[in-house]
């Protein structure tokens, strides 16, 4: 008789090695290699070999298989290809790449990557991507306006609006977690107010609310809600966009059924005692958010763009030009970009392990 519970198809994600002479390919290798170690990503069982998942690496194949062996693992490398469960798409640089030194004759080069993932997750080749570090500056100079992923992604993916969240282990509590969702992201601080509007915010709030419980399986998620001014305008004195604006999106999204509360200070709301409860911050412009969230979490955090009809993470870092082919960068962020998708990407498909990943609910 047949097996009344086939095993489940393999997961195939899809990883892109960002900017050439960074550390994007490094970290990709380093990471894969580790999961490997570990029979998959740690504590989501098989996940990562066999029927768990299968990572189809996006990237120059030669370049690839230079930097491991720069990095001294071009056999573990190899065999990783070999097993199966590892799959290189070659995609030809521009032009040949040394470590270190950028060119923007690569710049299509790298849109290339993204834009063979992004047409693989629409057709549904692949469950979720997963982007090592791009170097905005040469995109540009291949004379490409580029203001980075999370724009990039929402323009090829058609949606009129993205959020950036980023999300790593709260430094005072070993199983929870610190989401830290932008409602505006690479603006000069000047444009930031004019940014901010009641049905931005509102939007903003219904996105966060909406992936939190399709990808991350909370039930009903608790944001709070930064300020703009300090101490969260002071009734009014210091700026009037908390009354004027975040305030009635607040009220508005609580008729929605959205559990968001504030506004908060941000300078006192990125404390444990007050993130204790709650699911997501959200901080109204990059810095704002992003410099307590990376205080504590960096080289562990990862970057989610939440909104998308697919899942995309990436690492909380960059290129570190001087750090690539060296073997000094770090994997870790990888690590739980990887280990992110895999939890987003099951709770997707209603397989999700519970225990697949520490970005999952705290």
């Amino acid at each position: 008789m047949p097996d009344p519970s086939p095993a489940a198809a393999p997961l195939s994600l899809a990883i892109t090695t960002g900017e050439p002479a960074g550390i994007g390919p490094d970290i990709t290798i380093g990471a894969l290699l580790q999961l490997a170690g570990h029979h998959g990503a740690p504590g989501a069982g098989n996940q990562g070999r066999g029927n768990g998942c299968r990572f189809h690496v996006i990237g120059d194949a030669r370049l690839l298989s230079q930097r491991a062996e720069a990095l001294g693992v071009a056999h573990a490398w190899n065999r990783r290809i070999a097993d199966g469960d590892v799959i290189v798409e070659d995609i030809a640089l521009g032009v040949a790449c040394e470590a270190g030194h950028l060119d923007a004759r690569n710049g299509r080069y790298v849109l290339a990557l993204l834009d063979a993932a992004i047409d693989g997750l629409q057709a549904g080749r692949y469950a979720a991507m997963i982007t090592a570090p791009v170097q905005k500056s040469t995109i540009n100079d291949a004379g490409v306006p580029f203001t980075g992923h999370t724009e990039y992604l929402a323009e090829r993916a058609a949606v009129p609006r993205v959020v950036m969240m980023l999300a790593g282990p709260q430094p005072a509590h070993d199983h929870a977690m610190l989401r830290v969702a932008l409602a505006t992201t690479h603006l000069p601080l000047r444009a930031v107010p004019d940014a901010l509007t009641i049905p931005m915010l509102v939007e903003t709030l219904r996105i966060v609310d909406h992936d939190l419980r399709r990808h991350f399986g909370i039930a009903r998620p608790r944001i709070l809600v930064t300020g703009l001014n300090p101490h969260a305008g002071e009734a009014g004195h210091m700026g009037s966009e908390e009354i004027d604006v975040i305030m009635p999106a607040l009220a508005q999204a609580c008729d929605a059924d959205i559990d968001a509360r504030g506004p908060y200070p941000a300078d006192t709301l990125f404390q444990p005692r007050h993130l204790r409860e709650a699911d997501c911050v959200l901080a109204m412009y990059h810095d704002q958010g992003l410099g307590p969230l990376k205080y504590g979490t960096f080289g562990h955090g990862v970057n989610v763009t939440l909104g998308l009809p697919f899942i995309r993470t990436s690492v909380d870092h960059g290129t570190a030009l001087a750090l690539a082919g060296t073997g000094q960068a770090e994997h870790g962020s990888m690590i739980e970009a990887i280990r992110c998708a895999i939890t987003m990407a099951g709770h997707a498909s209603g397989r999700h392990d519970n225990g697949a990943s520490a970005n999952g609910r705290h």
